[in-house]
C-alpha cells in the first residue's frame, strides 16, 4: 500500500474531480483524507498501486506531490492510549511521523521519515499484541 499526496485547489469540485478520475479508471481509495493548510488543499490517500493512481491524477491535471510506502498498524481498539504509546515508541526509535490517518479497515496508516526502522517498531508492536492474545 502506498500514500499518494495530492495538491488540490481550494475551490468547489476539486475533490469530486479527483474522485471521478480515479473511479473512471477503476482505482479504489483505501483510506485517507484532505486538509486545508494555508489556503491550499492537501490530500493524502491510500492506494494499492500508488504509481497507477499518480498516473491517473496527473493525466487529470492534478499535482501529485509524492508517492510513499506506509506503515500499517492495527491498534488494540478499546484500550485507551494506543496512539500515544505507538507514537512514543516511534519517537524513541528516532522516527518522525509525517502523516497519520486510518484506512477503511480501522488500521492506522503512518507516513514516516524512515520506513525500515518504523516497520521494525511496528512488527515488534504486533508481536507483543499477538503474545498478549490481542490482534
Amino acid at each position: 500500500m502506498q500514500d499518494v499526496s495530492i495538491l488540490l485547489e481550494h475551490r468547489p469540485g476539486e475533490l469530486a474531480r479527483m474522485g471521478e478520475a480515479l473511479g473512471r479508471s477503476g482505482i479504489s481509495i483505501e483510506g485517507g483524507g484532505t486538509f486545508l493548510v494555508g489556503g491550499t488543499g492537501i490530500a493524502h490517500f491510500l492506494f494499492k498501486d500508488g504509481a497507477a493512481a499518480r498516473e491517473v491524477l496527473e493525466r487529470e491535471g492534478l499535482t501529485v506531490l509524492g508517492v510513499r510506502e506506509v506503515v500499517i498498524q492495527k491498534l488494540r481498539q478499546g484500550e485507551p492510549g494506543q496512539l500515544g504509546k505507538l507514537c512514543r515508541e516511534m519517537a524513541n526509535a528516532g522516527i518522525n511521523i509525517e502523516v497519520q490517518y486510518s484506512d477503511h479497515n480501522n488500521q492506522l496508516i503512518l507516513v514516516v521519515d524512515n520506513i525500515e526502522r518504523a516497520r521494525d517498531v511496528s512488527e515488534r508492536w504486533t508481536q507483543r499484541s499477538v503474545a498478549r492474545g490481542v490482534r
